[in-house]
């Protein structure tokens, strides 16, 4: 009987294009929300989804496991917090490719040969690139991107552990929960602001379905039919993935130099996934 499942590749495109189809429905929110609302409402809409389904309470918690958890969502958390900030000042492919960086920086570290110290290169070429586009808020917008891929790099290294713990999947919902109260303060007073709007408090909590619940799932299911290191490369995909998105939702034209910053960051987050899967 032939398998009727799509390709790994379709599987990880899908989830590319709703984690970023999330990311453009909740621009559209800063103006009520602000950038904090929207991310308290992502972060506490997938924790609370993950938590429910898997029943998490019944599970037992070792306080080594539950500070895991916690410092895994705090991560997240304001990973997402600063993403958003930089949003809200730079168009979503160049947000998306600057935070990258974050990865990148992590592969090349645990790597530590030529091709790594050329993918750093390369990074920092196109964040050179983005940064110098000339455009109300850029320096900021830049400065929020660069915090974001620096809480990416702890999300990956944190991630790691509570992926390979026995809380697994649990500690992921926990640690949102725990992150969401650790931002709260930024994001806590709009959202109370908009209690008398449910229908935009629930597109904002939607934010986190499109963003963190799908995509998990979908990578989830790509994981087990591909290796990791062909899962990685596609990886290079986001960036360019988040730019067509921003193009056609949010009607974002890069323009040429745009271009440019977000080809050079893709090429270095290339060569890190090659580079990983040569030393392994």
């Amino acid at each position: 009987m032939p398998d009727r499942r799509p390709p790994p590749e379709v599987l990880f495109m899908a989830g590319a294009v709703s984690q970023y189809l999330g990311a453009a429905v909740a621009a559209t929110l800063f103006d009520e929300l602000a950038p904090g609302g929207v991310a308290l409402l992502r972060v506490l809409a997938a924790g609370s989804v993950i938590v429910v389904l898997r029943r998490s309470w019944r599970r037992r918690w070792p306080v080594r496991d539950l500070g895991r958890a916690a410092a895994f969502g705090v991560s997240l958390a304001a990973m997402n917090l600063c993403f958003y900030l930089a949003m809200d000042r730079l168009p979503l492919g160049n947000a998306v490719a600057i935070e990258f960086t974050g990865p990148v920086v992590v592969a090349a570290l645990g790597a530590r040969t030529l091709r790594s110290a050329g993918a750093l290169a390369l990074a920092a070429a196109g964040v050179l690139v983005l940064a110098g586009v000339e455009s109300d808020g850029t320096a900021a917008g830049v400065g929020f991107a660069l915090l974001a891929a620096a809480f990416w790099a702890g999300y990956i290294l944190l991630g790691y552990r509570v992926a390979r713990s026995p809380t697994a999947v649990d500690g992921l919902g926990l640690g949102m929960l725990i992150g969401a109260l650790a931002i709260s303060g930024f994001g806590a007073a709009p959202v109370a602001g908009a209690l008398d709007a449910p229908l935009l408090l629930a597109v904002g909590l939607g934010t986190g379905i499109l963003s963190n619940v799908i995509p998990y799932r979908i990578d989830q299911t790509a994981m087990r039919l591909i290796d990791p290191h062909r899962f990685a490369l596609l990886q290079a995909l986001l960036p360019a993935t988040a730019t067509l998105v921003g193009l056609v939702a949010l009607a974002q034209v890069p323009s040429g130099r745009e271009g440019l910053g977000i080809a050079l960051v893709i090429a270095a987050i290339a060569a890190s996934r090659l580079n990983d899967r040569a030393i392994r």
